[in-house]
């Protein structure tokens, strides 16, 4: 087994895994070796193709060994809030199969996104949250089940605004939902700090997706070797509360890279480590 010096620190955290690169690729034993926490990604077409039999037998591989998961359901060519009936029908269905997982991989919590970009859908506003809170209350109810929280992540949105009305309106009727707050996505695409996002979003913040860039692309690189200010964002947490957090690297150099800025820093030290 290879010793993983960083355990103080991925004991406290999840980092993404595709399901692809688990069931054939070569993270699982990375991931196993090293006694790391996924979040994995139900991306791609593995949900129209994998029998549930090929996500128990990873799910079991992570369970045997004690090792809590987050999920990522999927978002690319999805419209929750969409204006076509039949992509609205596809992306309910593809939602639902990655919820239908749920009790397979009793995550901590499942990660989505609202799919709602700024030049498309703010003309016709009203009609486009009308179907997403249809789409979210649904699967609200399926997590429920499961005592799954639900975390809804920024992307290409350029404020808050859009999360916290979804939040009002879903919020009297469910205390499984919360805000997945990703730093990457904050300079990359609505070019702000944390700040604006947390004086609106904080009751609700339940997770942290935590990787950098330069500000000019989601390149998913290593904390500590872009702009943004981890420091700070952390120093404010401390005073407040313990979100859930998850590494997103897009390569192994950048995963290690990351460990070590954290190790260095001391980022994660003050906080109390994650029970499980």
């Amino acid at each position: 087994m290879t010793s993983n010096k960083y355990s103080n620190i991925t004991s406290q955290c999840f980092i993404n895994a595709p399901f692809d690169q688990l069931h054939k690729g070569d993270l699982l034993p990375l991931f196993l070796d090293n006694r790391f926490q996924p979040e994995i990604g139900l991306e791609g077409n593995s949900l129209w193709k994998e029998p549930e039999s090929q996500f128990q037998k990873i799910a079991q591989q992570f369970q045997e060994r004690d090792l809590q998961c987050t999920l990522h359901a999927p978002f690319f060519d999805l419209s929750p809030g969409g204006f076509d009936k039949r992509v609205v029908e596809v992306t309910r269905e593809k939602l639902g199969r990655a919820f239908d997982l749920l009790t397979v991989f009793k995550p901590q919590s499942i990660v989505c996104h609202l799919g709602f970009e700024e030049n498309k859908h703010r003309n016709k506003f009203d009609q486009w949250l009308e179907t997403a809170l249809e789409t979210w209350k649904g699967l609200l109810k399926v997590a429920a089940k499961s005592n799954t929280l639900v975390m809804f992540e920024n992307t290409y949105e350029i404020s808050p605004d859009v999360h916290k009305i979804l939040f009002e309106e879903l919020d009297a009727h469910n205390n499984n939902l919360g805000f997945c707050m990703d730093t990457g996505h904050l300079i990359a695409f609505a070019g702000t700090s944390w700040q604006p996002w947390l004086d609106q979003l904080l009751p609700w913040l339940g997770q942290l997706h935590l990787h950098d860039n330069d500000g000019q692309g989601d390149n998913h690189i290593a904390l500590g070797e872009g702009i943004f200010d981890f420091q700070e964002l952390f120093g404010f947490l401390n005073n407040k509360l313990r979100p859930l957090l998850t590494l997103e690297p897009h390569s192994k150099e950048d995963l290690w890279l990351s460990l070590e800025y954290i190790r260095t820093t001391g980022l994660f030290h003050p906080l109390p480590a994650v029970p499980g």
